[in-house]
């Protein structure tokens, strides 16, 4: 059986290099789901949970925005942050959204930052909440 390679790569690091079975990953519109011999494609990242399933065993990360790459087999993901969803801390999360809510916003910019802010806490919540 075919397998993918990915690679997860982040400012400081090459955070994941492993084969898989599958990969799931947010979209800035979606999600989109990978599997051997998947068509070339480029994408942008939103924010939320990478799934990757390895010998039928899955592991969730929290990525921060980014782009993913896929051709022939190899899944490349560049992100801000790449985060083991067991590592994930849900209190700081819940901490930045408490923040977040509470934030005024008088210009389009302190809104799409206050929306960002919301988006990230409610995300890295959720994967926190599912690698349990």
């Amino acid at each position: 059986m075919a397998e993918l390679n990915c690679i997860v790569v982040t400012p400081e690091k090459t955070a994941l290099e492993t084969k898989a079975e599958f990969v799931a990953m947010p979209l800035y519109d979606g999600e989109v789901g990978i599997l051997p011999g998947h068509s070339p494609m480029i994408g942008r990242l939103g924010y939320g949970e990478m799934r990757i399933r390895a010998a039928g065993q899955e592991t969730r990360y929290y990525v921060d925005g980014g782009f993913v790459q896929v051709a022939d087999n190899v899944v490349s993901i560049l992100t801000n942050r790449a985060v083991l969803g067991s590592s994930v801390d849900a209190e700081a999360a819940r901490a930045q959204l408490a923040s977040a809510t509470k934030q005024t916003a008088a210009t389009d910019e302190e809104l799409a930052i206050r929306d960002r802010l919301v988006i990230q806490a409610r995300t890295q919540i959720r994967v926190a909440e599912r690698a349990k």
